[in-house]
């Protein structure tokens, strides 16, 4: 009302209930008369002994013309100006847990659990900095740091770091792009069944390039990674999150063109790679130069692409089953290889699907991995 008075927060709203009545000439009786209740509620709380109850306020706005949540408002802002301040460890963890999958990384072993400074720091040595408030994403300088500027999100930056652990503890020979290339050519001829996938690792090793397979964490959708630990240390670090043939060798190839390339090797940039499979080798994405190189390779790798045009031209628009294996079995590539680069054509992915079969259990037990129930030593 226009003359009524205005609410002090810092006073129990009984105090600003009794000045309203004065204004308005009324006496607590009055108003208990109103309400049809007992006058010690009124005075209980005027007195500021107890507080006004959702029920309360709602009567009390419609006694005296306000609306329903008036009084409840004034009673909560009350009580919350009140009420003792929060740790203000609350805001750090609720940053830390909402920035990055912390529950995630602890249950994978990345991070102890602990109280949220210890955690900082955890994270501080996770990330290589030297600092808490160097932490990526959580830092508190104005100022992005060399990860954020890459746009890397959170949950891809921390399953990178694991690869570039777990990369530092491994022996392998000094890198040789010369024996790169032709394990490359001994890999073509493993396309022919699942099974011989099992000696990628060996092979990568034998070449000097350190081959990392680290499960994915929530909603990262990371495929793969090419990084260097330094000129002469190139490393591949896959997610294996897609337990399909065509994949693990689309992704793997993807990566070893970029080692062979050099890709980040001279501008201090990961090539990290997300959400790519064979549906992305298209000549005419909009891809970064060096990404469009990598697909084209892994594209070819997969399947021939001339021998793939060919086939396509000649079957159109009926790709019989019977076809798929016979173009399989001439090329000496599993079925599989094949569907995959189809699927992308046809955008039918589920297309023969039954060929897209499963290859994880057969590389992970030869590979250094972390994930799926293994913690690999870093």
């Amino acid at each position: 009302m226009k003359n009524d008075p205005e609410p002090d927060i810092g006073k129990h709203p009984g105090a600003y209930l009794r000045d309203l009545l004065n204004a308005r000439g009324l006496t607590q009786r009055d108003l208990t008369s109103i309400l049809g209740i007992a006058h010690t509620g009124i005075n209980m709380i005027i007195a500021g002994k107890v507080g006004i109850s959702a029920k309360m306020s709602k009567a009390l706005g419609l006694a005296l013309g306000y609306p329903p949540l008036h009084f409840a408002a004034l009673q909560t802002a009350y009580d919350v100006a009140r009420a003792a301040n929060p740790d203000e460890m609350v805001s750090i963890r609720a940053k830390m847990h909402t920035t990055y999958p912390i529950r995630s990384m602890m249950n994978r072993g990345w991070l102890h659990d602990s109280d949220a400074e210890d955690i900082q720091r955890q994270l501080a040595l996770f990330f290589e900095v030297n600092d808490m408030g160097e932490i990526p994403y959580l830092a508190h300088a104005p100022k992005k740091t060399r990860y954020e500027e890459k746009d890397i999100p959170p949950a891809q930056l921390a399953w990178l770091f694991r690869v570039k652990q777990i990369s530092r503890s491994m022996a392998v020979p000094r890198y040789s792009a010369r024996a790169l290339k032709k394990a490359i050519e001994q890999m073509k001829r493993m396309r022919i069944a699942p099974e011989e996938a099992r000696h990628v690792p060996r092979l990568l090793s034998e070449c000097g390039v350190r081959y990392v397979i680290v499960e994915p964490l929530p909603k990262s959708n990371i495929d793969g990674v090419c990084l260097w630990l330094n000129k002469d240390t190139p490393v591949i670090g896959m997610s294996a999150r897609y337990d399909r043939i065509d994949n693990f060798w689309f992704v793997l190839r993807h990566e070893c063109e970029h080692v062979l390339r050099g890709h980040g090797l001279n501008s201090d940039q990961w090539m990290l790679d997300a959400d790519i499979e064979g549906q992305r080798a298209d000549p005419n994405s909009d891809l970064q130069e060096e990404e469009q190189q990598a697909n084209d390779a892994a594209a070819d790798f997969c399947v021939p692409s001339d021998a793939l045009k060919s086939f396509i031209r000649r079957k159109h628009p009926i790709y019989a089953e019977q076809d798929v294996l016979g173009f399989a079995q001439i090329h000496g590539i599993a079925p599989g290889l094949i569907v995959g680069q189809l699927q992308h054509y046809l955008k039918r992915y589920q297309y023969l699907r039954h060929h897209l079969v499963k290859i994880r259990h057969i590389v992970l037990p030869n590979s250094i991995v972390d994930g799926w129930g293994y913690v690999a030593p870093s």
